[in-house]
C-alpha cells in the first residue's frame, strides 16, 4: 500500500506541475490577449483590403504579412482593424519589442494550450495544427532581433508582423503604412474632437491635416487636445507657436492601448542610433527634408581648400564627420554611409528612393529631430560648412545642374551669420544665381564684394572676382548701367595687372561687350567680341570652352545688327560643337539651340525653330524643372513660335502653362 500511496503521490504531482492552475491561465491568456482596435479607427480601406485579399487566398504556403514604416504612422491599429473584420480560430498577439517579450508570448502559447511551457514548444503546437491561427508579431522594430528564430517552420499558418524596419519585407507580402488619406484624416481629427461635420469645421480640419502632413498619431493628440479645449479654430496658431509642446503631450482621455506620443515614439528610436547615425540625422534637419543625396557628403569630402578657403581650422568639425566615411586611403566609401543610412531607415527614421538614388525625412520627423538638439549652433555650422565644400568641388559645367538640386537646402539652411560659421558665402551665390534667384545671389554678392575690400584690398585677385560676380548678378537683374560701371573698371584693372591676353582678362573683355549689346551699344559690342574670338582662337584654340562662348556671344551680337546669316553660321557651328564637346543635355548647349531657334525663326524657317524649341523645352522640363526661369523662358519661346505658324490651341495651352507655373512660385 505504501508503494501504491507513494507512487499516487508523484502522479499528483506531476498533474499539478503540467496543469496550469486558473491563476495561471489568465495570466497567459492576457499575454496573449489581441485588443481591439480604436474606438475611432478610420479609413485604411486599400491596405485592409489588399490583406484581406492575400489572406483569403489558398496559397499553399504559409501566409506573412508585414505591416512596415514610421512610428505613429498606424501599423499596429490596421492590423487589429483586420484582425477584427476576419474569423481566425485562434489569435495570439505577441509582443515584439524584444527577445523577452516574445519568448514570454511564445510561452503563453504553449501554456494556454497545453502543450507545454516554452516558445520551442509553442512553435512545434503551431508547426502540427493545422487550426487557422493567426500569430501577430507587434512591434519588431529591432533590426538587432532575428525574427526567423522566432517563426513556425510550416507551409501553414497565418501571421502578421508590424515593424519599423523595412528589411523585415523579405518575409512576404508587404505594405509601406504612410501618411492617410486626406478625407480619413478630416474624419479622424473631427471624431477625436468631437466635433460636428460643418463646412466651416471642415475648412479648418483640411488646414490642420495638412500641417500635421496626415499622420495618424499626430492627427489624434490634435484631436486629443481640441477636444479639451474645444477651440477648433485657434488650434493652428498654437500649434505654430509650440508644436514640440503639442506633439509631446499624452491625452488624460485616450481610445486606444498606444502609450506614446509623436515625439517619445520617434525618441524611442532615435535613442537606439549609434553616435554618428544620431549625429547624420541631426545634420540632414537642418536641409530640406527631401532630396538628400550622398554626393553631398562625398563630393564634401574631396575638398582641396581653394585660396579664397577658410583656414582648416574652421572647418575641423566637418572634416572630422566625413572622415568617418572615408577609407585608409582617404577615398569615399560608400559602404561605410550605407553602413549608417541602413542604421536610421531601420527605425523608418528617414527613407532611399532607389530610383533617384536621394534620401528623404517625414517632414514631422524633420522638424522633431532639430528638437533633439541642446545647441543647434555646431551642427548648423557644420552643415552649413558641409554644403559649402560640397559646391566648391562640384565641376563648372555641372553647377547649373547641381543648384536645382541644391536650392532647397541652402534656402532651409538659412546662412545669415557668417561670424558664426565658416564664410562660403561665394560658393552659396553660385547656387542662388543659377536657379534664377538674383535678389538673393545680389545680396551675397555685395557682402562677398564689401568683405574682400576690407580684408584683401581694391586690386586683390579675390577683389576682382567678387566685383565680377557683383556684375554678373546686376546684368541679370537687368541693372545694365551698374554692370558696366562694374565691367569697365574690372577690364582695366584686369588688363593692368595681367595683361590683355590673360584668360581674366578675355572673360572681362566679353562680359563688357554683352552688357554693351544689354545696352543697345552693338557696335561696341561687336568690336570687343571680335577682339576676344580672336584671341581666344589663337590662345586656347577652337574648341576651347572660352572660346564657344567668345564666339556664341557674337554671333548673338550679329543677329541684334540684323547680321542673320552670320548669326546663324556661327550659332550652327558653336552647337555642333558643344553638342560633341558637352553633350546634348549640357545647359550650354540647351541655351545655343534656343539662341539658333530665334535666328531660323527670323529669318522665317519656323519649322526650325520649332524642331529646336520644343527639344529645348524638353529637356529643360526634365533637368531643370517647370519652375526654373529657364524652362519659363523656353515656353515663351515656343509660344510665340506657334503663333507665328497660327497653332493656335498649342499656344494657349502653353501660356495657361505660363500663367499657372507664375502662379506657383
Amino acid at each position: 500500500m505504501a508503494i501504491v500511496e507513494t507512487n499516487f503521490k508523484v502522479d499528483e504531482m506531476h498533474a499539478i506541475i503540467t496543469a496550469p492552475s486558473f491563476a495561471v491561465l489568465t495570466a497567459v491568456q492576457n499575454i496573449n490577449n489581441c485588443p481591439p482596435p480604436s474606438r475611432i479607427f478610420q479609413g485604411r480601406h486599400a491596405i485592409l483590403d489588399k490583406m484581406h485579399q492575400f489572406f483569403n487566398t489558398d496559397s499553399g504556403n504559409q501566409h506573412i504579412y508585414v505591416l512596415y514604416g514610421l512610428g505613429g504612422a498606424g501599423k499596429t491599429q490596421i492590423a487589429l482593424k483586420f484582425i477584427e473584420q476576419s474569423s481566425f480560430s485562434n489569435v495570439f498577439f505577441v509582443d515584439t519589442s524584444k527577445v523577452e517579450t516574445i519568448d514570454t508570448g511564445l510561452k503563453g502559447i504553449a501554456v494556454s494550450k497545453s502543450v507545454g511551457n516554452s516558445a520551442q514548444d509553442a512553435l512545434m503546437w503551431l508547426q502540427s495544427s493545422h487550426d487557422k491561427w493567426l500569430l501577430f508579431f507587434d512591434n519588431a522594430d529591432d533590426p538587432k532581433i532575428n525574427l526567423n528564430d522566432f517563426l513556425p517552420k510550416c507551409n501553414h499558418g497565418n501571421i502578421i508582423i508590424t515593424s519599423r524596419n523595412p528589411e523585415l519585407r523579405s518575409y512576404g507580402a508587404h505594405t509601406l503604412v504612410s501618411d492617410m488619406d486626406e478625407a480619413d484624416a478630416i474624419t479622424l481629427l473631427l471624431r477625436r474632437a468631437n466635433k460636428e461635420s460643418s463646412e466651416e469645421n471642415l475648412k479648418l480640419a483640411t488646414k490642420i491635416v495638412k500641417e500635421l502632413y496626415y499622420l495618424p498619431l499626430a492627427i489624434i493628440q490634435a484631436g486629443a487636445f481640441i477636444s479639451k479645449s474645444e477651440d477648433l479654430g485657434g488650434y493652428l496658431a498654437l500649434y505654430h507657436s509650440n508644436w514640440a509642446r503639442l506633439l509631446s503631450e499624452k491625452a488624460a482621455q485616450s481610445h486606444d492601448d498606444y502609450a506614446q506620443t509623436v515625439f517619445t515614439t520617434w525618441q524611442i528610436s532615435f535613442n537606439q542610433l549609434s553616435h554618428l547615425a544620431a549625429t547624420l540625422l541631426q545634420l540632414c534637419s537642418f536641409l530640406h527634408y527631401a532630396g538628400i543625396s550622398e554626393d553631398m557628403f562625398s563630393t564634401a569630402s574631396k575638398y582641396d581648400f581653394p585660396s579664397w578657403s577658410p583656414p582648416r581650422e574652421e572647418l575641423e568639425e566637418p572634416l572630422e564627420f566625413l572622415s568617418h566615411f572615408l577609407s585608409s586611403t582617404g577615398e569615399w566609401n560608400s559602404l561605410k554611409f550605407l553602413d549608417i543610412t541602413n542604421e536610421i531607415k531601420a527605425y523608418s527614421l528617414i527613407s532611399f528612393d532607389a530610383k533617384t538614388k536621394l534620401f528623404s525625412i517625414h517632414p514631422l520627423v524633420h522638424a522633431w529631430s532639430r528638437s533633439t538638439l541642446l545647441d543647434e549652433e555646431p551642427l548648423q555650422s557644420c552643415m552649413s560648412s558641409i554644403l559649402g565644400m560640397c559646391i566648391t568641388e562640384i565641376q563648372e559645367n555641372e553647377i547649373v545642374l547641381a543648384s536645382v538640386q541644391l536650392i532647397p537646402h541652402i534656402v532651409l539652411l538659412q546662412y545669415a551669420n557668417p561670424d558664426k560659421v565658416a564664410d562660403f558665402r561665394r560658393a552659396f551665390w553660385q547656387i542662388y544665381y543659377y536657379t534664377g534667384k538674383f535678389k538673393d545671389a545680389q545680396a551675397i554678392a555685395q557682402q562677398v564684394l564689401k568683405k574682400s575690400k576690407f580684408l584683401l584690398g581694391e586690386d586683390h585677385p579675390h577683389t576682382l572676382s567678387a566685383m565680377g560676380i557683383l556684375a554678373s548678378t546686376y546684368s541679370k537683374l537687368g541693372e545694365f548701367q551698374k554692370t558696366k560701371e562694374l565691367e569697365v573698371l574690372l577690364l582695366e584693372k584686369r588688363t593692368n595687372f595681367l595683361g590683355e591676353d590673360h584668360p581674366d582678362t578675355l572673360l572681362a573683355m566679353g562680359n563688357l561687350a554683352s552688357t554693351y549689346s544689354d545696352l543697345g551699344e552693338f557696335q561696341k559690342a561687336k568690336k570687343l567680341e571680335v577682339l576676344v574670338l580672336e584671341k581666344c582662337t589663337k590662345i586656347l584654340g577652337e574648341d576651347h570652352p572660352a572660346t564657344l562662348f567668345a564666339m556664341n556671344n557674337l554671333a548673338c551680337t550679329y543677329h541684334d545688327l540684323c547680321e542673320f546669316q552670320k548669326a546663324m553660321e556661327l550659332k550652327v557651328l558653336v552647337l555642333e560643337k558643344r553638342r560633341k564637346l558637352l553633350g546634348v543635355d549640357h545647359p550650354d548647349t540647351l541655351s545655343t539651340m534656343a539662341n539658333l531657334a530665334v535666328t531660323h525663326s527670323t529669318l522665317g524657317d519656323l519649322n526650325k525653330a520649332l524642331g529646336l524649341e520644343v527639344e529645348v523645352l524638353q529637356k529643360r522640363r526634365q533637368l531643370l524643372g517647370y519652375k526654373h526661369p529657364k524652362t519659363i523662358r523656353a515656353m515663351k519661346n515656343l509660344a510665340a513660335t506657334y503663333q507665328k505658324l497660327g497653332k493656335q490651341e498649342e499656344m494657349e495651352e502653353l501660356k495657361q502653362l505660363i500663367k499657372d507655373t507664375k502662379k506657383s512660385l
